[in-house]
């Protein structure tokens, strides 16, 4: 059986109940993401253009299409978890309703990633090079 540091293990011996497939999918793609963002990290390193720095940070947010950038993707990853959550059944009888707050926090966390992480990272590439944002 493999190791993988930080996760669970998990065991398909008789009895034993198998993962989601879409976890080791998710799983993946996020490594995929982490060695993405980890090669921008590299290209950033060592630069010293103010222009070129101001259009690389344009790829995360875009303010004429907030959907296209990666915060706006983030965005709607979050949105899409929040209509999930009509989906799971939650045990708990508190009388709370578990899926209206998870809903909203989830929603609430994709209006920041763009409205706020993405709001102050257009002042930042405003202010690089003005001359260079999109109409």
């Amino acid at each position: 059986m493999a190791r993988h540091p930080g996760r669970p293990v998990t065991a398909t011996a008789p009895g034993a109940t198998a993962e989601d497939p879409r976890i080791g999918r998710v799983r993946a793609s996020v490594g995929i993401a982490l060695l993405a963002l980890q090669q921008i990290q590299d290209d950033l390193a060592d630069l010293a253009d103010p222009a070129v720095l101001a259009e690389i940070l344009r790829e995360l947010y875009r303010e004429d299409d907030p959907q296209a950038g990666v915060f706006g993707s983030l965005a709607q990853l979050l949105a899409v978890a929040g209509e999930a959550v009509d989906c799971c059944p939650f045990e708990q009888d508190t009388g709370i309703d578990l899926n209206g707050d998870v809903t909203c926090q989830l929603e609430e966390a994709a209006a920041l990633v763009v409205d706020s992480a993405g709001l102050r990272l257009h002042y930042v590439t405003r202010t690089l090079h003005p001359a260079g944002e999109r109409p």
